[in-house]
């Protein structure tokens, strides 16, 4: 294995190319990589299941919005980074590759090894929310088997779709994403609503800008807070992994990966706001709500009705393909970092195999 300036390993270019790996290029959008960088996070899973837990920590309270802020700027400022090591260095095995080229073959195949098994967690994790919001959905009593064989389906369902080629995943995500956003900005308005038109129910509180402000909050109290802040912004990165797929490889990417982020705190901010404000934070940490804030919310935000009724469930469905499709954007990343991996001869060349009419990963 050479290096040579840039930590050169067998099986890649130096430095000014990215070796072709087989991939369809050209294939997806800027905004598709916008897209798959936001579906990534799972929105609303991520706050229906953190939200609870951050106003539940001594001093938080009402500045839950400020701790999402503070989250927000680490995220941000590793965005920028993606955003030039991609013009630098548009590999798909983003990190792994270049981890390699900065520091060396020793320190990339750890990197590489450390992305490979986090997704591996986080996919079976959001499989598994998948699979008891589905039941959620028809009101069908969960069993651990029956989660195990509907999560197992998903990860099935999600993988042929990333297998199936890049184009019809990228319009999946569009499609999720759409919805997910539409059901998030719904359930905040119709909660701000209520609570400005006096209808909310005791306990509700109008918004206040003391809310966004992080110098409101002690600093030993603040920063456990911030740690589940950061979590839910975790997976913005994916839309960098098909950058070789993308249209403009050195450059859109990044700037989605920036723009993702942007898009990320102002949805964030814009549901906390309105689930704090209509019920108070005190049925947020209660312990039987902390865990799924969104669905504890939608029947008392939606109220009763069939039109109520019917937007209490889609509000399921809105965290159900949440997480559905933060699988998918899992399965992506994971398969291309692999595959950069096999090309950089980190892992077995049987990982290196591309499909030849899909051009997408094969194994």
């Amino acid at each position: 294995m050479a290096v040579e300036g840039t930590a050169v390993t067998g099986g890649q270019h130096p430095s000014g190319g990215v070796m072709d790996k087989g991939l369809k290029k050209g294939a997806i959008s800027y905004v598709s990589n916008i897209v798959i960088g936001v579906a990534s996070t799972a929105p609303a899973y991520s706050l229906a299941a953190t939200l609870g837990f951050i106003v539940a920590l001594s001093g938080i309270g009402t500045h839950a919005p400020a701790v999402l802020i503070v989250s927000f700027i680490p995220i941000l400022l590793i965005a920028v980074a993606y955003k030039y090591l991609n013009r630098a260095d548009p590999d798909a095995g983003t990190t792994f590759a270049w981890t390699t080229r900065a520091f060396g073959p020793g320190m990339g195949w750890i990197n590489g090894w450390a992305i490979f098994l986090a997704d591996i967690l986080v996919m079976a994790s959001l499989s598994d929310i998948a699979a008891i919001y589905s039941l959620k959905l028809f009101g069908i009593e969960e069993t651990k088997a029956l989660v195990l064989i509907i999560a197992v389906a998903w990860i099935v369902l999600m993988t042929w779709i990333c297998w199936r080629g890049i184009e019809l995943s990228a319009a999946i995500q569009r499609a999720l994403l759409t919805f997910e956003v539409i059901m998030l900005a719904v359930f905040s308005v119709f909660a701000l609503a209520k609570v400005y038109g006096g209808t909310a129910p005791h306990g509700a509180i109008k918004p206040t800008l003391d809310w966004f402000n992080p110098f409101a909050v002690n600093f030993g109290e603040l920063l456990p807070a911030v740690l589940l802040g950061v979590f839910i912004y975790w997976g913005w990165d994916s839309g960098v992994a098909v950058n070789e797929e993308s249209e403009d490889p050195a450059n859109g990417p990044g700037k989605a990966a920036v723009v993702s982020t942007l898009l990320l705190v102002v949805i964030y901010l814009l549901v906390a706001t309105g689930a704090q404000a209509f019920h108070g934070v005190g049925f947020l940490a209660n312990e039987e709500n902390a865990e799924d804030v969104l669905n504890a919310l939608g029947k008392p935000v939606f109220g009763g009705g069939a039109v109520g009724w019917t937007l209490a469930k889609l509000l399921i469905v809105c965290v159900l393909t949440s997480a559905s499709a933060s699988t998918q954007t899992t399965i992506l990343p994971t398969a291309r970092t692999t595959l950069s991996m096999a090309h950089w001869k980190a892992v077995h060349k049987v990982l290196g195999k591309v499909h030849k009419t899909f051009l997408t990963p094969d194994v």
